[in-house]
């Protein structure tokens, strides 16, 4: 077939060869049907169709902001119209709940119509959640910074830590400068300290019990551990008073009041130490066994190491928890006026029995010595809570802190194994 036959049966855009008869060679090809035959030009390669954008509903921009502010303002018209001026109802408190309720209400229907359901559920419950962290943050700020307004423009640092109320006369104008809260932070510092001393090696013990140890008293004892968690405080102060004071084998004193905040410490550090154990990973306690270690020294030597900044950020948190504890010291250490430095006889003074029985006096200068107790107690708290949080940071290689393996190599000697000559 030649090639004027080809070219008429060969499709517009083809290309086809040229061939020699004598060589038998093929030679450039020509595009049928392109410009240079005179025909109509190539169309363009089509443009691949764009894919839309995912939709990610934690995507946060320029809309969202508008929308959200809309909302806002649109709640707080409708409910100050609603609130103030067709209804008869009142109160600040009420009118912040109705706008809330509202503006979660609105922000989902905004959100709904111009982007999408599924987004505007996100945003209702994003905003619902950042509203609890700000309110918790808030009211955390605000009894702050109230109780510091409160105490230090009448605070005298100089007598405050140094002096007590032996002295102490309401009538006097420079009676601040004159008498303090030393006998209460002496008391505090000491009942507290009692009842950690006490109070730790048991809860630990306890834990350990129930997480290492086992046996048939695990049940039992987790379930008065779980009672003694739910028990007020106040019973914990009668219990003391019914079965030690009231039977006069103790007077009211500092020891009487640590042993009541011991049954208040015990069941929250225990709690706490149990569940830091449980995540302790086995192997460690398997590998500690087989190098032939007993129990005991697992225990000692690998599980507490190791779950080590737990058991003390429980230590502290317990220890935040009794720090503040009125009602057990008003059936036990009873409180008082003067230095009792001495724990275990006479009545002892103590912060919150300051702050309790100052407030509720009609004396002005009675409620700036509350406040400045109050101001001493939420300074301890707030401390004892950042050293909590500064020992339960997890620590990785670099900071040279020793790993597991280290743990394991530390207290551990690979044990030799004796070899029988005849073998």
């Amino acid at each position: 077939m030649s090639s004027g036959s080809d070219l008429q049966s060969a499709p517009p855009g083809v290309l086809i060869p040229n061939t020699s008869a004598s060589t038998g060679t093929l030679s450039s090809g020509n595009v049928v049907g392109g410009p240079t035959a005179g025909g109509p030009p190539l169309a363009p390669p089509p443009t691949p169709r764009r894919l839309p954008t995912p939709l990610r509903p934690s995507d946060f921009g320029s809309t969202d902001v508008l929308l959200l502010m809309g909302a806002a303002l649109a709640s707080l018209a409708l409910v100050w119209v609603v609130f103030y001026q067709l209804t008869l109802l009142s109160g600040a408190l009420g009118f912040l709940v109705c706008w809330y309720l509202v503006f979660v209400g609105l922000t989902w229907v905004g959100t709904a119509q111009v982007i999408e359901r599924q987004v505007a559920t996100d945003r209702v419950v994003a905003v619902v959640v950042v509203s609890a962290a700000l309110l918790m943050v808030s009211l955390v700020v605000f009894i702050v910074m109230w109780v510091a307004f409160k105490a230090i423009p009448h605070v005298h640092w100089g007598s405050l830590f140094t002096r007590d109320q032996k002295h102490f006369v309401p009538s006097d104008p420079n009676i601040l400068g004159k008498v303090g809260i030393a006998e209460a932070i002496v008391g505090t510092l000491e009942q507290v300290a009692v009842a950690t001393i006490v109070g730790v090696p048991l809860a630990i013990a306890t834990a350990v019990f129930l997480n290492e140890v086992g046996g048939r008293g695990v049940k039992l004892v987790r379930t008065v551990v779980t009672a003694m968690s739910g028990t007020p405080s106040i019973v914990a102060g009668i219990f003391i008073y019914s079965v030690l004071i009231y039977t006069q084998v103790i007077k009211y004193s500092g020891i009487a009041a640590s042993l009541a905040l011991i049954v208040i410490l015990l069941p929250s550090v225990t709690r706490v130490v149990e569940e830091v154990l449980r995540i302790v990973p086995g192997g460690l306690r398997e590998a500690s066994l087989a190098l032939g270690a007993p129990q005991w020294r697992t225990v000692w030597s690998v599980v507490l190491p190791t779950a080590r900044s737990g058991v003390v950020t429980a230590v502290l948190l317990g220890i935040a928890r009794i720090v503040g504890e009125t009602a057990p010291l008003l059936f036990t250490a009873f409180g008082s006026q003067v230095m009792n430095a001495n724990v275990f006889v006479h009545d002892q003074a103590a912060l919150p029995l300051i702050i309790y029985s100052n407030i509720a006096t009609p004396n002005a200068v009675d409620h700036q010595i509350a406040f400045q107790a109050a101001f001493v107690l939420m300074s301890i708290v707030l401390v004892l809570f950042v050293a909590a949080r500064f020992f339960s940071r997890t620590k990785g290689k670099k900071s040279g802190k020793p790993s597991e393996d280290d743990l394991m190599a530390r207290f551990f000697v690979p044990i030799p194994i004796e070899r029988d000559d005849g073998q």
